[in-house]
């Protein structure tokens, strides 16, 4: 069997990273994409932690694809506030963004699985996804909710001939445990990056994060984030 994963680079991406790396004892790939984000250096951390697992690592290229909004607009201002904070779709949502993404890697993946079947094999393949229970609340990300999860499984396993599975481990969890998770998995939190302003260092105050900061003094996992504010 072999695993593909969705990597941001961020705390929940990297931590389906080394999960998938354990139960598919280390036949996994780093995809990640470039869709025209402000914070593309996030490729550079996810790159990383699959060089720290001896994995493959590649960027997938989608910009022109994505339309613009706060996170492909380095112009526009990215809000001072918590995930707590956002009332109905957060204004940092970019449209069908996860639709889109998993879309994307799930052709890719078919299409290296439909060579792998001429070739003899005949197992199913998995793609891991970060989505987690804190951006599905009340709906701020609507492509991060179970609904969403659940039409997306269903589509990639019969859009691919019933040969490729869409894994969420991370679903249910919020951020505290997906940080004591990763720890205890062995990642390297130096090896990852959250902030939506890619600037030089984490900006300490945009909702990832204010999440990322908020989950270690929660998990009371030693932050080694440097933050500007």
């Amino acid at each position: 069997m072999k695993a593909y994963v969705l990597l941001s680079g961020g705390i929940d991406s990297t931590t389906c990273l080394y999960l998938a790396h354990d139960e598919f004892q280390g036949k996994v790939e780093g995809l990640s994409i470039n869709y025209g984000q402000r914070h593309v250096k996030e490729a550079e951390y996810a790159k990383k932690s699959c060089d720290a697992l001896n994995l493959k690592h590649s960027i997938v290229d989608l910009r022109g694809v994505v339309p613009k909004t706060m996170l492909t607009d380095a112009n526009a201002d990215v809000p001072s506030i918590s995930y707590a904070d956002i009332k109905g779709v957060s204004p940092t949502y970019v449209p069908f963004r996860n639709g889109l993404l998993l879309s994307a890697i799930t052709s890719i993946v078919h299409g290296e699985r439909v060579k792998a079947r001429i070739a003899g094999d005949m197992d199913e393949w998995g793609i891991y996804f970060g989505a987690h229970a804190e951006d599905a609340h009340a709906w701020a990300y609507p492509d991060c909710t179970p609904e969403f999860i659940g039409a997306m499984t269903n589509a990639i396993f019969i859009g691919t001939y019933k040969d490729v599975r869409l894994h969420t481990p991370l679903q249910w969890l919020n951020k505290q445990r997906i940080v004591e998770l990763g720890t205890e998995l062995g990642v390297d939190w130096t090896n990852t990056w959250s902030c939506y302003k890619g600037e030089e260092v984490h900006c300490g105050t945009c909702p990832t994060c204010r999440a990322r900061r908020e989950g270690f003094i929660a998990a009371g996992v030693p932050d080694p984030t440097v933050y500007a504010a």
